[in-house]
């Protein structure tokens, strides 16, 4: 007989109250809160390290992707000039000074990036204990069909963040720390400012990778067909080109490379409703 213990393992029978449901919930957010905790609280105790090696990594000029696209851009531009600038991937000096208006700016920017750094890391305990209280109310053959969520969740989150940081990121800090409306201006960004950027450009694009676990589990529901998906394959990439273009900066070669991999990704998820949908003809 199949092990039913866990987190919510009552939520099997169907046979809890409102408040018993609530209670159950509690206790799923409670030990996410306890680990999360645990993890910001390294976090702050390595904030100086973090900041050094991740959070002001991309104003190096040493930083490796900005070599990689500067070389990238070089290449591309001479054979394809109306397309991309040849200069568009290359940052020769990253001029910033950051600052803060505030005296608790630094106290709470490390609070801050110890909370994402919290967050980030747990994200497989999290999506753990979300298929811990979830899994329990399905069948299954349901749950069958959903056997690896956590893992493939984790991984296209952690892919995500890791092509946000390391891609999207230097081009965003890249263009708009070197762009200028007039000589005369000085540029001197914020703290929170800075963070804004490298923040929702990691975190959005971890999000925006999990798209195949979306269309997978649509598609398992009987939401979604692939017909459909194929269908308005071309409204799809003028969808992720508007994406593309919110959380990069505005020039083709950076669009570019962030729509690449999502249109990989929408691909992928068009196989993935369409192997759901044979296996239900063959069940049927």
């Amino acid at each position: 007989m199949e092990d039913e213990r866990g987190p919510n393992s009552e939520h099997k029978q169907n046979n809890l109250t409102f408040l018993e449901h609530l209670e159950a919930l509690r206790k799923i957010i409670l030990r996410s809160l306890v680990v999360v905790t645990v993890f910001s609280v390294v976090g702050f105790i390595y904030s100086e390290e973090i900041f050094d090696k991740i959070i002001l990594y991309p104003l190096d000029s040493s930083f490796p992707t900005y070599k990689l696209m500067c070389e990238v851009s070089k290449s591309l531009g001479p054979s394809m000039p109306w397309l991309v600038d040849p200069a568009a991937g290359c940052f020769e000096k990253l001029n910033l000074h950051i600052t803060t208006t505030t005296m608790g700016g630094d106290f709470s920017a490390v609070m801050i990036v110890s909370f994402i750094c919290g967050c980030i890391v747990a994200s497989p305990f999290l999506f753990w204990q979300i298929w811990s209280f979830i899994r329990p109310a399905l069948h299954k053959k349901e749950a069958g069909k959903a056997r690896g969520f956590v893992f493939w969740t984790s991984v296209l989150f952690l892919c995500g963040v890791a092509f946000g940081y390391y891609v999207i990121s230097p081009l965003s800090i890249g263009f708009l720390g070197t762009f200028s409306a007039h000589s005369s201006i000085m540029k001197l960004p914020t703290l929170n400012s800075y963070m804004g950027v490298l923040a929702s450009t990691t975190l959005a694009t971890g999000a925006a990778f999990e798209l195949p676990i979306v269309i997978y589990l649509l598609s398992s529901l009987g939401l979604i067909t692939p017909q459909f998906l194929r269908k308005y394959r071309k409204h799809s990439i003028v969808v992720i080109l508007i994406i593309a273009a919110i959380i990069t900066p505005p020039d083709v070669f950076s669009q570019i490379v962030v729509t690449i991999p999502l249109w990989f990704l929408y691909e992928i998820s068009i196989f993935l409703s369409a192997m759901i949908q044979r296996k239900k003809e063959k069940q049927a």
